[in-house]
C-alpha cells in the first residue's frame, strides 16, 4: 500500500513511463541484432528495459553467441544510438503517454519535487521534444551514473539532488530492473504496465492517469 501522504518527491523513469520511446529502442536493437545474424524478439527486448546501452549490447552478443573486440562493440553501440536518434526526431508532445502531463502538472501544483531517473543518455533531448523538461527539479540520466539498474545509484542520486530522504521518494517504473533498483534504494515504487512483469512493486497501474487523483 502506497503512503501518498509521506511522498515528498516523485522520481520518474522515462522510456515506457512518460514517453513511448521503448518502441524506438526495440526497432534500433532489432535492426542491429539482425545485422549480427540474431533474431531479436519482444521477449528479449523486455529484458533490456531499464538496462544501459552497454549492458544491453553485452546481452545481445551473449544470446547470439558472439565475441566482439572493444572497438567493434563501440562501433555497434554508436550505430544503435544513431538509428535511435533518427527515430526519435519525430517526437513531440503528442507522444507523451496517457496521464503523463496531467500527473506532472498535479505534482507541480502540490509542491511535490520531481526528478528523472533514467538509464537513457538522450533523456534531455526527449524531454525537450515532448515539452515537459520544465517540470523537472533534477535530471539523473545515463550520463550521470556509473552503475545501471537494478543498482539503486540513479534513484539515490535523484533523491540527493532533490534534498529529499529516500524513504519520502516514490519511483514510477515500467521495468523489473527499475522496480528492484527502487526497492534497493529504500523507496516506494509503482509499476507502470503488467503486474506479471513488475514483481515487488507496491502497486501496479496501467498508466500514469490512474495516479493523478491520488495526489
Amino acid at each position: 500500500m502506497i503512503n501518498y501522504n509521506n511522498v515528498k518527491a516523485v522520481i520518474f523513469d522515462l522510456d515506457g513511463v512518460l514517453v513511448d520511446t521503448a518502441v524506438y529502442h526495440f526497432e534500433a536493437w532489432h535492426r542491429l541484432a539482425e545485422g549480427l545474424g540474431y533474431s531479436f524478439s519482444t521477449v528479449d527486448n523486455e529484458q533490456l528495459k531499464g538496462v544501459s546501452r552497454v549492458e544491453s549490447l553485452e546481452l545481445i552478443l551473449k544470446w547470439a553467441g558472439l565475441e566482439k573486440s572493444k572497438s567493434e562493440k563501440e562501433a555497434l553501440l554508436q550505430q544503435k544510438n544513431d538509428w535511435y536518434l533518427e527515430l526519435i526526431e519525430q517526437l513531440s508532445p503528442v507522444h507523451l503517454l496517457s496521464g503523463s502531463l496531467e500527473l506532472l502538472q498535479k505534482l507541480e501544483e502540490r509542491g511535490i519535487k520531481i526528478a528523472l531517473g533514467s538509464a537513457s543518455k538522450n533523456a534531455l533531448g526527449i524531454l525537450e521534444k515532448t515539452g515537459i523538461v520544465g517540470y523537472f527539479d533534477a535530471l539523473i540520466d545515463g550520463n550521470a551514473v556509473q552503475l545501471s539498474k537494478p543498482n539503486p545509484e540513479v534513484f539515490l542520486k535523484g533523491a540527493d539532488a532533490l534534498g529529499i530522504a529516500a524513504s519520502a521518494c516514490l519511483v514510477l517504473e515500467d521495468a523489473q530492473a527499475g522496480i528492484d533498483a527502487a526497492r534497493a534504494a529504500g523507496m516506494q515504487v509503482i509499476g507502470i504496465g503488467e503486474a506479471e512483469n513488475l514483481k515487488g512493486a507496491d502497486l501496479v497501474v496501467a498508466d500514469l492517469g490512474r495516479l493523478v487523483e491520488k495526489f
